[in-house]
Order: C-alpha cells, then sequence, then structure tokens
C-alpha cells in the first residue's frame, strides 16, 4: 500500500476521474497491441509546429486493464508551451474509429480554428487530419480537450501554458500543472444510460435511519418532520449533489491516483506556481494544502489582483494559478475532494521524493438546504407547489451581497423582474426560482462554515479583481437572461426548457456590448462556457472586472456577466459538466 494511504478511507475514496472506456470488441485491432500507460512525469512539447496524435492506449487505474483514448501515447496529454503573440501550428491526427476534433478551451482564436464539429468545422474523420493555425493573444493557464463524443472522459485532454510577451508580473522560481481528473472503468455511454433510467443511480450518500435520528436529536422532532416533508413533496434529495462521483469515479491529479504518487519538487526557499486544471468531466474539486496558504494570481488564464487563501473551489473546466512557499524538509499534501466528498485526488510537493505527506480527513458531507433551493423554512412557501406536475416556484430571500448588486450598472448585474417563458413549464421541468440572488460571495455549498468552523479562508468569486482596469467600460446595450433548466428524476437537461435539438441559435451583433444573465433553476451546480469571447464577471466592482472562460452558476442562484462581442462566426455555448453538454447547449451566432 502507498505511503499516502490513510486507513480511515478505502482504496475508491481514493480516486478522482471521469474518463471512460471503449469496449474492446469496437478496437480496430486487439488490445494486445497497446503499450500500458505507466504513471510518469508530463511531457512537454515547446515551440511553433506541433503534431498531436490521438489513439488509444491501455491504462490500469484500478487494477482492471482497460482503454482510454490519448493523445501522443499519454494521459493527460502532453502540456503545450507557447509564447504571446506568435504563431503556432498544430496538426492533429486522428487514429480512432469514431470523428475527433480538439477544442483549445478558453483561448481568443477565430472561429475555424475553435475545434466544435457542427460549429467550427465538421470534425476529423478517422484516418484523417486537421491543421490548427492561430497567432497566440494571451498568456496564462489553458487547456485543450476533445469536443466529440465522450473523449474528453476517456483521457483526450492536456494543459496549454502560454508566456507573457511583457515580463510576467508574477513573480515565482518554478512552476507545475496540476491537472484534475476523474476516470471511470465504465464505457461513458453505459454512464449516460444509466443516469437517464435511474438519476440517482451513482448516489450511494442517501439519508438512512441514523441520519434521521440524528438530525432529531439535533433540530427537535418538529422541525425534521417538516424538513423531510418538504423535501419528500418536491419529490428531491437534500443529498443529490454530483450526478456521478466516487461509487465508480476515480480522481487523478496529472494522471496519477493518489497511491501512485505524483510529486512536485522543489527546492528550500523557492517560490512555486502551481497552474491548477479542472479536466474532470463532472467532478467539482475543492482544493487545499493543509498548512500553506495559497495566493491565487490567476483565474482561467487572466491576472487577477493575489488573494490568499486556504481553500478553493474549482469548476470543471476552470483553471486556477496560485503562488505557494511551502515549508522546506517537509511533504505536503495537495488535496482535491470532491465536491460531494465521495472521494479526493491528492499528489505532493517536496524537497524529497523520499518524504511521506501526512494526509487530511474529508470534510463533512454537503447537505442541500431549502436556501439552496431559493426557499426559507417558511411552510407557506409550500403552496406554491403544483401537486400536479411535481413542480415548484421557488422565492429566494436577498442576503447582503445580493443588495449590493442588481443595480443594472456595468459590473453590477441584472436589476430586471425575472421572466420565465413558456417554454418552462411542463413535466420536463420540474424547478422554478422566481427571485435568484446573486451569490458572489458564497464559496457554495460545503465550503460557507470553513472560516468559522476550521479557521481557514474560502476563495469565492467576490474575491477577484483583474490585475488591469476594465477593458470595456460601455454599459451594455441589451440583456439576455437564460434559465439553466431540467427534470432530475429524468435526468432532462435544458436552456429555458429547450433542449439543443429543438433550440435556434442566439444572435449577437458584432461589436456589441451584451449583458448574459444566468438563473439557476436546478438542484446541481452549472460550469458554463462560452466560447470564443471573455465573460467579464459582474461582482460588484466595475474597476477592475475579472475575465473568465467558464463560471459556476450555484442552485438557485444567478450569475451575470459581459461580454464585449468582437468575433464574428459561430460559436459554442454550454454547460461544461459532460452528461448535461448534449442537452444544455446552445449555439451562438455573431453577425
Amino acid at each position: 500500500m502507498s505511503q499516502f494511504i490513510n486507513k480511515k478511507f478505502s482504496r475508491r475514496q481514493f480516486v478522482l476521474g471521469a474518463s471512460s472506456v471503449l469496449a474492446s470488441s469496437a478496437l480496430p485491432w486487439p488490445l494486445t497491441s497497446m503499450a500500458n500507460v505507466e504513471p510518469r512525469p508530463m511531457s512537454v512539447l515547446r515551440g511553433n509546429n506541433f503534431v498531436l496524435d490521438i489513439n488509444y492506449q491501455s491504462v490500469n487505474f484500478t487494477g482492471k486493464q482497460r482503454t482510454a483514448t490519448t493523445i501522443n501515447g499519454s494521459l493527460p496529454a502532453p502540456t503545450l508551451r507557447w509564447k504571446e503573440g506568435e504563431r503556432v501550428k498544430i496538426k492533429v491526427n486522428n487514429h480512432l474509429a469514431d470523428d475527433s476534433s480538439i477544442h483549445w478551451h478558453g483561448m481568443i482564436l477565430p472561429t475555424d480554428m475553435d475545434g466544435v464539429p457542427g460549429l467550427s468545422f465538421a470534425g476529423i474523420k478517422p484516418g484523417e487530419s486537421y491543421e490548427y493555425e492561430f497567432d497566440v493573444k494571451q498568456s496564462g493557464t489553458y487547456w485543450y480537450h476533445s469536443h466529440s463524443g465522450f473523449q474528453e472522459q476517456t483521457g483526450v485532454y492536456g494543459a496549454i501554458v502560454i508566456d507573457p510577451a511583457e515580463p510576467d508580473p508574477v513573480a515565482y522560481d518554478r512552476d507545475y500543472v496540476v491537472i484534475l481528473s476523474d476516470w471511470t472503468d465504465e464505457d461513458p455511454s453505459d454512464v449516460y444510460a444509466k443516469l437517464k433510467k435511474q438519476s440517482h443511480y451513482y448516489n450511494r450518500q442517501e439519508r438512512t435511519l441514523t441520519d434521521l435520528w440524528s438530525e432529531v436529536k439535533e433540530k427537535g422532532a418538529a422541525q425534521t418532520w417538516q424538513d423531510r416533508g418538504m423535501w419528500n413533496e418536491m419529490r428531491m434529495s437534500d443529498r443529490d449533489i454530483s450526478d456521478v462521483n466516487g461509487t465508480t469515479y476515480t480522481f487523478l491529479i496529472n494522471g496519477h491516483t493518489p497511491d501512485q504518487q505524483w510529486t512536485g519538487l522543489f527546492n528550500k526557499g523557492e517560490k512555486v506556481r502551481l497552474r491548477f486544471i479542472n479536466a474532470a468531466a463532472m467532478t467539482l474539486f475543492d482544493v487545499r494544502i493543509p498548512g500553506v496558504k495559497m495566493t491565487v494570481v490567476a483565474s482561467d488564464g487572466q491576472n487577477i489582483e493575489p488573494v490568499t487563501i486556504d481553500d478553493f473551489r474549482i469548476g470543471v473546466a476552470e483553471t486556477y494559478d496560485v503562488i505557494v512557499e511551502p515549508e522546506a524538509d517537509v511533504a505536503h499534501a495537495i488535496f482535491a475532494q470532491a465536491i460531494d466528498r465521495t472521494g479526493f485526488a491528492c499528489g505532493v510537493l517536496s524537497t524529497d521524493a523520499a518524504l511521506t505527506a501526512e494526509l487530511p480527513e474529508l470534510d463533512p458531507t454537503p447537505i442541500l438546504t431549502m436556501d439552496d433551493m431559493g426557499m426559507s423554512h417558511d411552510p407557506e412557501q409550500m403552496a406554491m407547489m403544483d401537486h400536479g406536475s411535481g413542480e415548484m416556484d421557488h422565492s429566494m430571500h436577498m442576503n447582503m451581497a445580493a443588495m449590493a448588486m442588481g443595480s443594472g450598472k456595468a459590473g453590477f448585474g441584472s436589476n430586471k423582474e425575472v421572466i420565465h417563458q413558456p417554454t418552462e413549464f411542463g413535466a420536463h421541468v420540474d424547478m422554478r426560482v422566481d427571485q435568484p440572488q446573486y451569490k458572489m460571495d458564497d464559496p457554495g455549498i460545503g465550503l460557507r462554515d470553513h472560516q468559522q468552523r476550521y479557521g481557514r479562508k474560502v476563495l469565492s468569486y467576490a474575491d477577484l479583481y483583474n490585475l488591469y482596469p476594465t477593458a470595456d467600460r460601455r454599459e451594455p446595450g441589451r440583456e439576455i437572461e437564460l434559465h439553466l433548466t431540467g427534470n432530475m428524476a429524468r435526468y432532462m437537461w435544458s436552456i429555458n426548457g429547450v433542449k439543443y435539438a429543438e433550440s435556434e441559435p442566439l444572435i449577437l451583433k458584432f461589436g456589441e456590448r451584451v449583458r448574459f444573465t444566468l438563473i439557476n433553476d436546478t438542484m446541481m451546480n452549472h460550469p458554463m462556457h462560452l466560447h470564443g469571447m471573455w465573460s467579464d464577471l459582474e461582482t460588484g466592482n466595475a474597476e477592475h472586472i475579472p475575465r473568465k472562460h467558464t463560471v459556476i452558476v450555484q442552485p438557485g442562484a444567478k450569475v451575470s456577466y459581459l461580454v464585449t462581442v468582437d468575433a464574428r462566426g459561430r460559436w459554442a455555448y454550454h454547460c461544461h459538466l459532460m452528461y448535461h453538454m448534449l442537452a444544455m447547449f446552445r449555439e451562438v451566432r455573431v453577425v
């Protein structure tokens, strides 16, 4: 057993990951012809010309031989190191039996280089190649992945690090890419089929009689009965945090399970830059390095005013750069626990590879409250329940952050009254929020009491201030309100109650400044990603608005961001949770 194994945890709890297996019967050659992927340092490719080969690869993360899809024979794929201001060419060869693609996540580039089949281009056919070529107009930490089928989950993902043309405002002595991901031995199409048949298939944390008794002792019988009655009447579970979790997932750091020990070495007195990338299919991670403060210096590749914290949540597809000054002669655990606490990934920072790191315990399992559902504990709100359809309109109470937001001015969010479209009513939508609140200062479920309980400061979006003044100071010319909708029991996802296959494109006019307001009418966190243009997140500060490419929208909450429409063409806009993306997706067309 690994020196990292804490006897309080099982091997299954160790794991993080969300890639999937391809049935061996579908492969064009036998498994015996493939070499096994052993944990090894990620390769780094530098320069201006690159060749990437997408192929099948045999892997073993759980004691069972499975097949991944990889780039240049490694999982994760090689890190691509570019230089701001230069032009890069990347030839991608598809050796798979299915179409493939590469999307350059967060990159500002021409639409035909974005890599989304059906929008940007036709995709890369089996046995064929595609040449990407574009100018690198930014610096920072980004990543790349397939936008075809479930290939991202089966291993087609890697890091991009772009060195700035000007001197870097962040001082550090060495840096490491830290890619978080989730792996499953199951075929991802089987995972999706199980979710469609039984949405809580992987949830093994439902309430038990012991939980009920503990709640009675804490709240009393009357309050417990009322709370349980509300959840039962809504036909929802307060422990429905993640669709897919450690029941099937093995969680990875840089392609290593915790017992395979990814280690980043440093010398005494060094400042180390850690470039965190969440390349998981379905897992949000809460990250900390026990005993070591982290200074966040970049979010989604963009420099921010440094903020020192102990924990941060990273949504699927987000990136955060942090500076740490770890103590020498001690092994420090990089601990990334899944949002629902069903497992974790971990690695090590150390001056000596022989040193062992002490693992912390998992934080308590988060439990949804009526606040997360957009409700107080007022029984009268139950009168809004449509008992025939099982639907609920949830009214939300305002908190201090919401009172500071919503002025309508650039940087402060929307002041419009929420409007539900006729398409949002019906059996395909089981929840609606009429008065959603901004939660910019709320780190999210499972993290809210960390300062009080543990003395650990947790990052929130309200802590993000762009290092440079806001580039586009215009007020938005118009606002587009989108509701993230679904029926969790039926595992149906949509935007404004309409799935992608039945939707019309969102039309934007080149040169305009638009506000997007997203309202989450579901119980799940949704990391929303707009391709091709920056999302200027409205956190209540107009002078230094942070720029992001992926934004978490919490359950029952709303988020607003401004978009300068400066890229013509057809762009994807979607939830980055893989099994939501198929339907919670829109085309954005700039004319």
